[in-house]
């Protein structure tokens, strides 16, 4: 749609007004000043929905689509034809860094339109939110956890804050889906609406989504019907891919933390290929950025040219994570390569970088096509995308899934999902009884007290714990009665009690996932970021941190801080990153690969070699056939599905009093034989998919999520199972290669 001036009324009488013509003219006349020609297929399409306030809103594109500008030049149209005083849109984020990023976006776009912006995060002073209390208006960007600390801390004034907001904005849909994040995210804004008393539509913004009946049903539980989902066509632009295999060969006696010679290949491309323009280089482990960072940039000095590569993750202090943000939106100027994790995933403005790069397997296509969505966004580039994949050289003791180059296999599996847009769903139906917890808590301390029944309506009945019976509801309380967590006054009003009050006043309240304890790393007075405290650190030892080598100088134990010196000997630390959960449809793809004779047409040479000799080996183990082969005295079992149904299959095995082990693609079953297995997993099937709950109650150690410690075993093998347990998944699988286990 060609944009005309905003003084402009050249449309014929009576013929519907262009999207453009709805906008008020303020904001016309910003489009007009900043130049665009037009608006983009999904800004033109979301005007009238949004505007009408009718219903909510699910807008999806690629990245750098222009979604933010999509969802508030109708917001805005709304603020500014309606007067009134107090918060009028709100904005939630997953990062303090996309807020922050998102507010200098607005910014320029509402100091236009005298709409106030504010942000409201950790980073943001005390006098700042103080100010905004007493003036709250415009548009309030905030994080859930920031939002949790609004409800338990000014508790009464919530109603007056929101009561003339007219949207709730929530950015990276994606991100929350399925997550106990995501469920305190919906509570929420469910108990933002009983504290005004209405519905406040919802629009949501998402690059990357599967199921949209799922991320419809996230959004207004109950009522996805009503949700209106609006998708660009643009994107779909060229993409150039390779993956690339390399050998790792570690010889007898060499330590498990030495630097083979394939990492060290791999660096060395990575340097020659990248090196003098702008590129992300994502690894799955924030102990791997810490590794190809510090070759990267040992290789720069030895080559005698500046560094160029620096390293991004979770555990690094915000001000060296903004430097290197800073180097990629050229607010400092040269080329930059960043070694990160999935810190960069998501929608902080970085500007276009040439290429991702991407070390190991994925986990997921989810996350694969989102780190990919930040190449190829200036027009006329191609997305290009650089997978490098590590196998070890098959011995006489190497496992089977090394053996068929699980790894690669898997990479090139998600990789040819991708290319079918194909996207993971959310696991569904978990009860998220720890946030549950939590949200019970915010609600006592926001109301001071609250009564059990009114409690139970407002998180439960209509509220986003809808799976949750009355009870179960009841068991809860008397859990945490027993554990003086919270306490019944006399007329039955629910109270916080001794350690209940502890909890909520504690800093780490407000975030609904756990948070392990950290040592603070500093160099003269500097904090340089954190490290779980499961790392031995000892005074002289060294280590490699934000791409760079420490000693350490001294460990404070009491206040858990580690003062530390430049040096030139360093290891990477552990920082207990888990793995992802891999879908059943990536498993069932990787089976079709290795029976299958066609050679992608990605893969480089060695990648080609190793694929082959994983398909050779596929056949020689007699995996074609049998899903159970002999290892040694051991059994190893490949389900081909994913790590739900393979975890429910391995408590099932370990309930029958098997010793089972994880091995990625495949179980190891100890000390057993095929044929003991194959009887097991064949009366598994006749006698149907049981109870998961009472499978649940097998596993020993359940407690998973932050607020589970306060659980009976009855509600936390309720909870285990609704989350990490598939029995229907598990039973169809194994019924569907019986024939394959004979």
């Amino acid at each position: 749609m060609t944009i005309l001036p905003p003084s402009s009324s050249e449309h014929e009488p009576g013929a519907p007004v262009p999207a453009f013509g709805r906008l008020h003219e303020k904001i016309q006349r910003w489009i007009w000043d900043e130049q665009w020609k037009e608006l983009r297929d999904l800004q033109e399409l979301a005007v009238e929905p949004i505007l009408s306030g009718e219903r909510d809103v699910i807008l999806s594109a690629a990245t750098a689509s222009g979604k933010t500008e999509a969802a508030f030049f109708p917001i805005c149209t709304r603020i500014l034809e309606r007067e009134g005083t107090g918060v009028r849109a709100l904005y939630v984020s997953p990062l303090k860094a996309l807020i922050n990023d998102q507010f200098r976006r607005l910014e320029r776009l509402c100091e236009r339109l005298d709409i106030p912006v504010h942000r409201w995060h950790g980073d943001v002073s005390s006098e700042r939110k103080r100010r905004f209390l007493q003036h709250p208006g415009g548009i309030l960007l905030i994080t859930p956890e920031s939002l949790e600390a609004l409800f338990v801390v000014h508790g009464s004034q919530i109603a007056r804050l929101f009561q003339p907001i007219s949207y709730a904005v929530i950015d990276e849909l994606h991100s929350f889906i399925g997550s106990e994040r995501g469920r305190q995210l919906q509570s929420l804004l469910h108990r933002m609406e009983v504290a005004v008393k209405r519905r406040i539509p919802r629009v949501a913004l998402s690059a990357t989504l599967g199921d949209m009946k799922i991320a419809a049903e996230f959004l207004r539980p109950w009522h996805a019907d009503e949700v209106q989902v609006i998708t660009s066509a643009a994107g779909g632009g060229e993409l150039r891919l390779i993956v690339r295999g390399f050998l790792t060969r570690r010889p007898e006696d060499t330590p498990e933390d030495e630097v083979t010679e394939d990492v060290h290949a791999i660096a060395d491309q990575l340097f020659r290929t990248l090196r003098g323009s702008d590129n992300l280089i994502f690894a799955n482990r924030r102990g791997e950025v810490e590794l190809y960072a510090d070759l990267l940039a040992r290789k720069s000095e030895r080559e005698r040219v500046p560094n160029e590569f620096f390293a991004h993750h979770g555990s690094l202090a915000k001000e060296l994570r903004e430097d290197v943000e800073a180097r990629l939106k050229k607010e400092i100027p040269g080329p930059v390569n960043v070694v990160c994790t999935s810190t960069l995933e998501m929608g902080i403005d970085i500007g276009s970088v040439r290429s991702v790069a991407q070390l190991g397997a994925p986990f997921s296509v989810a996350s694969l096509r989102q780190r990919l969505g930040r190449s190829g966004r200036r027009e006329g580039e191609p997305a290009i995308l650089r997978a490098y994949v590590r196998e070890e050289e098959v011995t006489d003791t190497t496992a089977p899934p090394q053996q068929i180059r699980a790894q690669l296999v898997q990479t090139i599996a998600i990789v040819s999902l991708l290319l079918e847009k194909w996207c993971e769903p959310p696991v569904r139906g978990k009860l998220h009884l720890s946030t549950l917890v939590q949200q019970l808590l915010s609600t006592i301390a926001q109301h001071g007290g609250v009564k059990p029944l009114d409690a139970y309506r407002v998180l439960c009945e209509t509220g986003p714990f809808a799976d949750i019976s009355r009870a179960m509801f009841a068991s809860l309380l008397r859990c945490l009665g027993y554990a003086e967590v919270v306490t019944q006054s006399s007329d039955g009003t629910l109270l916080l009690d001794r350690t209940g009050e502890r909890v909520v006043n504690h800093y780490s309240f407000f975030t609904a996932f756990q948070t392990p304890e950290e040592f603070r790393l500093v160099n003269e007075g500097r904090t340089l970021g954190t490290l779980p405290v499961k790392n031995p650190l000892v005074e002289g030892a060294y280590l490699i941190f934000g791409g760079r080598r420490w000693r350490i100088l001294s460990v404070d134990l009491e206040h858990k801080v580690a003062d530390l010196a430049a040096a030139a000997g360093g290891r990477v630390p552990s920082f207990g990153d888990g793995a992802g959960f891999v879908h059943d449809r990536v498993r069932e793809r990787m089976r079709e690969l290795y029976e299958s004779f066609e050679m992608p047409s990605f893969v480089d040479p060695r990648a080609s070699e190793l694929l082959v000799e994983g398909r050779t080996n596929f056949d020689r183990l007699g995996l074609r056939e049998r899903r159970v082969i002999a290892w040694g005295r051991d059994a190893v079992l490949f389900p081909w599905a994913g790590d739900r149904v393979m975890n429910t299959t391995a408590v099932m095995m370990a309930k029958r009093g098997f010793e089972v082990a994880g091995l990625g693609v495949a179980l190891l079953i100890s000390r057993a034989t095929p044929e003991r297995i194959l009887a097991t997993l064949s009366d598994i099937v006749d006698e149907g998919p049981g109870d998961s709950v009472a499978l649940a109650r097998t596993v020993r150690n359940k407690a998973v999520e932050k607020y589970d410690e306060y659980l009976s075993e009855e509600l936390l093998s309720a909870t285990y199972a609704s989350g990490m347990l598939d029995v229907q998944g598990m039973h169809r699988c194994l019924e569907a290669s019986r024939r394959s286990m004979i």
